[in-house]
């Protein structure tokens, strides 16, 4: 799979998750650091072929990053013979009653919970591992995180549990603490949280359209593999679509309204390059990972309802490029006066986002080296 030597994160964490007897681990890790492998790989090593029933439960916070680790599991464990993964997901219909014959079920929190307590398709007493990623959207997110907890209670006491996060906020990491007993703690320093392989710029721009200038001047600047612009809002992504399609674009639209099967083709049709463009609302700032991704655009910064900075978005938006080391670079369109979020995302990631001109296209050239 192109791995040559683990990562930071599977470096610290694969001893600790594959040791005997089982540890609990809490680990933040970065997107794109291969943390989703790290775990795929204590979850095949934890799994006994010869027994047809699930044994490892994984949750992830979408559907798409769902079907992702289980791309994951299905790629990494390809030459494992036997072991089989079940999604549950909305839209994947069991019968109460089913035996299910899969090792493995990944899927979402509700649909998770209904399998197990509703339908009753999923013993949970013979689960030996549970694995939760992208553990703080999980806790942060209304339904979710009690969703998670039931099934977690659930649990027979010699399950290993896997927490893993981006983002660690104290109140998620008291909660974390709560659910999973005597963990192992990995913990970044705030100052490794940005991704320092990603170039980061920022423009002023005082509407849509000079925002729609800038962003063809970069694109008549340089080489761009694939794109993925982030809009705050349905309607700025809805324009923005329109005009770059007029201008010749091959876009993609990926908003919350769309369908289940809706999002996965468009997930799909951009990783296989029939788009080169991938426009966003928010739902689509975590765990998507599209290798080819060379440039992530902010057409305007992530903010939260007290209009401060949601820190923890932009980080996730930015890594979307740069993956696994590669150098990527982000741009954001700000709007003048709003550059003092600019400053505030600075000094809370101890890092420096560059200001170019718009215009200045000799500028934008340099990048390109």
């Amino acid at each position: 799979m192109g791995f040559n030597r683990p990562s930071k994160i599977q470096e610290t964490a694969l001893p600790i998750m594959l040791a005997y007897p089982p540890q609990n681990l809490i680990a933040q890790s970065q997107s794109g650091t291969g943390k989703t492998a790290a775990f795929v790989l204590a979850m095949l090593s934890r799994v006994n072929a010869a027994e047809k029933y699930p044994q490892c439960l994984c949750l992830a916070p979408t559907y798409e990053l769902a079907l992702q680790i289980g791309h994951v599991i299905e790629k990494i464990g390809r030459f494992c013979a036997d072991i089989t993964v079940m999604y549950a997901v909305r839209g994947n219909r069991v019968l109460q009653g089913t035996t299910l014959q899969e090792q493995i079920v990944i899927g979402t929190p509700g649909t998770m919970l209904d399998w197990c307590f509703k339908r009753r398709v999923v013993d949970l007493k013979k689960i030996n591992m549970f694995v939760l990623d992208e553990a703080d959207i999980m806790i942060d997110t209304q339904g979710l995180s009690c969703q998670s907890i039931r099934i977690q209670r659930a649990l027979p006491k010699g399950c290993q549990m896997l927490l893993f996060s981006a983002t660690f906020k104290e109140t998620v990491r008291a909660f974390a603490m709560q659910i999973v007993s005597n963990p192992i703690m990995i913990k970044l320093r705030e100052e490794e949280l940005t991704l320092s392989n990603i170039r980061q710029y920022f423009f002023v721009c005082r509407s849509w359209e000079e925002k729609y200038r800038a962003l063809c001047n970069i694109y008549g600047s340089i080489t761009i593999g694939q794109a993925m612009i982030f809009c705050q809002t349905r309607r700025s992504a809805d324009w923005l679509s329109v005009e770059m399609s007029q201008d010749g674009h091959q876009v993609a639209i990926l908003t919350a309204e769309l369908t289940v099967a809706q999002r996965a083709d468009v997930i799909q049709r951009f990783r296989d390059g029939k788009e080169k463009v991938l426009i966003a609302t928010n739902v689509c700032a975590r765990g998507i990972d599209v290798q080819q991704v060379t440039i992530v655009v902010n057409f305007s910064l992530p903010t939260n309802q007290r209009s401060e900075p949601d820190f923890e978005t932009y980080l996730h938006r930015i890594g979307r490029t740069g993956r696994f080391g590669k150098r990527g670079v982000a741009f954001s369109m700000v709007e003048s006066q709003n550059v003092g979020l600019v400053q505030m995302i600075e000094e809370h990631f101890q890092t420096k986002i560059k200001q170019l001109d718009p215009d200045d296209m000799d500028e934008l050239e340099k990048l390109e080296n």
